[in-house]
């Protein structure tokens, strides 16, 4: 017994001084053997990094695991920026794992780190700063940037882009002495960001290129009621217009858009969708086109080097969206730890809610795609539902007012249920759901 006790604290004391330096080789000796102690470094610190940290320690309790993120702010939710621009939350509710989480899973977290370098072949990884370190598995999680058009004027004083909390915070300040935003942009995140900043006393008006609103996620109808509603609730809109560019005029911002029309702001608001984060991929070789290709296994075509969320293409999609990023870090870590797990994909789904209205999408809703269309359409109540069925199976839903049911059609699309024999019922608002499961 006593051998066996001083032997676990020799594995304690060789583990705490491995993760306390910065050691080239890592082994541990326990009862005269020796264990090859993992380094796992992830660069970024988003949802599919924290995800993948976390499958990694359910199946290695002993590895070494460094993070690096270029950001000021430990891991937050995203999705919460428009409600801190709104002023209905605030930097710390914003966020998800504070200092103490990563503590506890003997974590070592590296903020305001920029990884500039990677060396496949030495395995190692540079900082910014200079400082290298060694790894056996590498994740690439670098996440994604905001798209900025080249539009003359774009980078004028009081024009902004909204992907990070320190864009938030810069925005919030901005807003509190500013009494006019003008959004390029009318999707999902243009709209809950506007929605924010018009809570906070905002005249807002939206640019949008395409002729309604929310292109990617509703169709013609949903989006001509989504307008009406938003309308109701003081939004301005400008659809099927393009900016042509910006200028500062007497301490203001002119919009010129591409009809004639001038519109006078003190913010502009860009919000033109997301563009992977590819700096860092590109330098190391590996294969990009919509984002950085990987396989099911979330491997990036170099040896030991795995790649998740925003910045990813996996069989020739793109996903961009919050549970596709936190699936993929999960694949990512369990293989890396060996654990060996595939990624068959994510069913694109999003739930938005502005100003009250609530909005559900699933899969193919777009009045141009395949199948037909089972509708219930009430205007009086703002309610529109939508399932589109190809063959007997579900491909896609979109629900607007009421959202029941979503997460059951959503679970029907991705395991491709067979719902012939359900027909034309589904659109009966009494329709148990719960019957697809």
């Amino acid at each position: 017994m006593r051998c066996e006790w001083k032997s676990l604290q020799a594995h304690r004391l060789i583990v705490h001084s491995i993760r306390s330096t910065a050691v080239p080789t890592a082994v541990l000796s326990l009862s005269r053997k020796v264990y090859p102690l993992k380094r796992y470094v992830i660069v970024g610190n988003g949802v599919a990094a924290n995800t993948a940290a976390t499958s990694i320690r359910k199946n290695d309790r002993s590895g070494v695991i460094r993070m690096y993120s270029r950001e000021s702010y430990p891991f937050y939710y995203t999705p919460a920026l428009p409600e801190y621009l709104a002023g209905e939350k605030e930097i710390q509710t914003c966020i998800i794992h504070d200092r103490s989480w990563y503590g506890k899973n003997d974590i070592d977290l590296h903020l305001e780190t920029e990884i500039i370098h990677v060396d496949p072949e030495k395995k190692c990884v540079m900082t910014k700063g200079g400082d290298s370190y060694r790894y056996d598995r590498l994740l690439l999680a670098t996440g994604g940037q905001s798209y900025v058009p080249p539009i003359p004027g774009i980078e004028s004083e009081g024009v902004y882009t909204l992907r990070t909390l320190a864009d938030a915070v810069t925005i919030r300040s901005r807003a509190m002495k500013s009494k006019k935003l003008i959004t390029l942009g009318g999707g999902l995140l243009g709209l809950e960001a506007s929605n924010g900043l018009r809570k906070a006393g905002m005249t807002v008006t939206v640019v949008e290129r395409s002729s309604r609103l929310l292109p990617r996620q509703v169709d013609h109808v949903g989006g001509g009621m989504l307008r009406q509603q938003l309308e109701d609730r003081g939004f301005i809109f400008r659809l099927g217009c393009t900016t042509r560019e910006i200028v500062s005029r007497k301490n203001r911002l002119c919009v010129c858009l591409d009809n004639g029309e001038d519109l006078y702001g003190d913010m502009v608001l860009i919000s033109a969708g997301v563009r992977p984060e590819i700096t860092l991929a590109q330098r190391l070789g590996l294969t990009v086109d919509k984002g950085v290709k990987v396989d099911d296994m979330m491997k990036a075509g170099v040896e030991d080097i795995y790649a998740a969320g925003d910045l990813i293409e996996h069989r020739e999609f793109f996903y961009g969206i919050w549970p596709a990023s936190m699936e993929q870090g999960r694949i990512a870590g369990f293989n890396m730890a060996g654990d060996e797990q595939t990624y068959e994909g994510t069913v694109p789904s999003n739930s938005l809610k502005v100003t009250g209205i609530q909005v559900f999408s699933a899969g193919e809703i777009s009045d141009a795609g395949p199948g037909d269309g089972i509708i219930f359409r009430n205007d009086a109540a703002h309610i529109y539902r939508k399932i589109v069925i190809s063959g007997s199976r579900i491909i896609g839903a979109l629900l607007m007012g009421d959202v029941r049911g979503g997460r059951e059609l959503e679970h029907a699309i991705k395991k491709k249920a067979d719902v012939g024999s359900y027909g034309s019922s589904l659109s009966d608002p009494a329709f148990d759901f719960s019957r697809l499961e």
